[in-house]
């Protein structure tokens, strides 16, 4: 059994690797260029949600005071006339790219903690590099691109949309791979 400790230059550099992927396909690819779009009446909406006092937060519309609620005529109606959908407001002023970067940074050593821990308790010093590439590589897929399915399971995110984080987790994830089976402690 590896101790986890040893894998310590492995997690690090999977993040390293994961990091530069992520600027590559966010920066330079045009891959995400059309997930977003903008709001037919943005100025008049912004203006209401200013009036209105909307603060950070994710919003659901219409929102019914509980599960019971949802099945009065009155909230069908709401849904059926529309829309419907979700909001996340996050703080006024420049987004915060740096914040936004290390946090980033952070959750993918995370991932790649992880990923490191499953392959201590599957593999010993001897394992090949293909075999630490495919547990840790499998692992860090779960963490990178299997958590962005339930945003179109239950937030209405397009499967299209979703189909490209799930391809950007397969890259993070044979990412960590190569680096856990570069790195991987021989006996």
């Amino acid at each position: 059994m590896v101790p986890l400790f040893d894998l310590w230059l492995a997690i690090l550099v999977a993040a390293v690797f994961v990091f530069v992927a992520s600027s590559v396909i966010h920066m330079c690819l045009p891959v995400h260029k059309g997930d977003f779009g903008k709001m037919p009446g943005e100025e008049a909406i912004l203006a209401a949600m200013r009036e209105q006092g909307v603060t950070r937060g994710e919003y659901m519309f219409p929102c019914a005071a509980s599960m019971k609620d949802c099945s009065t005529p009155e909230m069908k109606a709401k849904f059926d006339r529309g829309p419907v959908g979700y909001v996340t407001v996050i703080p006024n002023g420049s987004f915060a790219l740096g914040t936004s970067l290390g946090q980033w940074f952070a959750f993918s050593l995370l991932i790649g903690l992880f990923a490191g821990y499953a392959a201590t308790l599957g593999l010993g010093h001897d394992a090949s590099f293909w075999d630490v590439f495919r547990l840790t590589g499998a692992a860090s897929f779960l963490g990178y691109a299997a958590s962005s399915i339930q945003n179109s399971i239950w937030k209405g995110v397009s499967w299209t949309v979703t189909s490209k984080f799930i391809g950007d987790g397969l890259v993070y994830a044979l990412a960590t791979g190569a680096a856990f089976g570069w790195l991987w402690p021989s006996a």
